[in-house]
């Protein structure tokens, strides 16, 4: 009988542990499930505070460019981008300087001095993955307004934030203000160069010209409204590599202003980049896809950047500036240049440009400084 109620005991002592223990293990379960749903809330806010922006530069079809692309049905620039567009895509906002003004075929393509050129252009762009896009610059009233009109009717039903050219003083004054991943953005563009060229009396709406009052209001009516602003900037010197005077006084009043991150572009080579306070400044990105030749003038820059918003302060920062370069090859083909194609210098070969670490050491150097927070890419493709 003893035995019976010991064993009686044993078997109620070992069943209460083991229910103890089945009860500690499910709430530390329970617990550790909490923490997981916590962390990954807190990584989910996280993410939904950060974008990535990617830029390049010039959009300048020469006519070996576009007699390149031609087609039996039409004109098709897509080949042309397609080592570009796996990266470019990967960003959730990609800018380019959209330089000759796709006026259409129906106006007659042309090359320098007055470029125009056709739509399909834009569709290489836009399916690579570009989203905003800037169409003040020096070629803008090449052909004159009825190719201006012809361009803003193309883009206007596109998905993209298109600035610097518009159709009426309604749609140049309005304040567009875009938003991803929680974070609001805007962007600006003007141009200090028209090649002597004049807007038509009355229509300045056409072509954003760089004023400093005029920039003034506009950054003034959109700056509190927007954690991002970005200005694109054409100015400079052509074909140098050091920013000059005009360049620098502008880039600081801009960021005297409050501007986050000022795009430049014209001078059809790279230059520096640097901060000027908390603003991130690119002098030039030079060319992206281009009929010119010399090989400064075939040698981008590519500059990526997460803008982070502070979930505390609300308050947004730049984080991983990143440099890398491209170089757009292309060789003879029947007695004229083709075979047109844009390679990040972490996909190029001697085969397609000899010498290419040299240059990418010679060109890097222009581009970066040493300053701890401009990273630059190396020749494995990563950051």
């Amino acid at each position: 009988m003893k035995r019976v109620i010991i064993r009686n005991s044993l078997f109620i002592i070992i069943t209460l542990l083991l229910a103890i223990f089945l009860l500690y293990q499910n709430r530390n379960f329970i617990i550790l499930k909490e923490v997981d749903q916590t962390k990954e809330e807190v990584e989910q806010v996280a993410k939904d505070k950060k974008l990535s922006l990617i830029m390049v530069g010039d959009g300048l079809i020469h006519d070996t460019v576009y007699q390149d692309a031609k087609t039996e049905t039409g004109y098709d620039f897509k080949p042309m981008l397609e080592k570009i567009k796996p990266i470019v895509s990967s960003y959730d906002l990609a800018f380019y300087n959209q330089e000759s003004i796709l006026g259409g075929v129906e106006l007659g393509l042309s090359n320098y001095p007055a470029f125009n050129s056709p739509y399909e252009v834009g569709d290489a762009f836009l399916d690579a993955g570009f989203n905003l896009v800037s169409l003040a610059n020096n070629h803008t009233l090449d052909r004159g307004e009825k190719a201006i009109l012809n361009s803003i009717n193309y883009w206007k039903d596109k998905d993209a934030y298109v600035v610097g050219s518009y159709d009426s003083y309604e749609n140049r004054n309005q304040v567009v203000i875009k938003e991803i991943n929680g974070i609001t953005y805007g962007l600006l563009s003007y141009t200090c160069w028209t090649n002597g060229l004049h807007v038509p009396s009355g229509k300045n709406y056409l072509l954003n010209q760089y004023e400093e009052e005029i920039v003034k209001q506009d950054i003034e009516k959109i700056r509190n409204q927007v954690d991002l602003l970005m200005v694109s900037m054409h100015y400079g010197t052509e074909y140098t590599h050091i920013p000059d005077d005009q360049q620098r006084q502008i880039s600081n009043y801009l960021a005297s202003l409050g501007v986050d991150i000022i795009i430049g572009h014209h001078p059809h080579v790279v230059q520096p980049i640097e901060f000027i306070g908390d603003t991130l400044v690119i002098y030039s990105l030079g060319n992206f896809l281009s009929g010119q030749q010399g090989i400064e003038r075939l040698i981008g820059l590519m500059v990526s950047v997460d803008v982070v918003k502070d979930i505390t302060t609300n308050k947004i920062h730049l984080e991983n500036v990143e440099a890398e370069l491209t170089y757009t090859y292309s060789d003879y083909q029947k007695g004229r240049r083709g075979n047109y194609k844009v390679y990040p210098f972490t996909q190029l070969t001697e085969d397609i440009l000899q010498d290419y670490a040299m240059y990418y050491n010679k060109y890097m150097d222009i581009v970066v400084h040493g300053d701890y927070r401009i990273g630059k890419s190396d020749y494995s493709g990563n950051y």
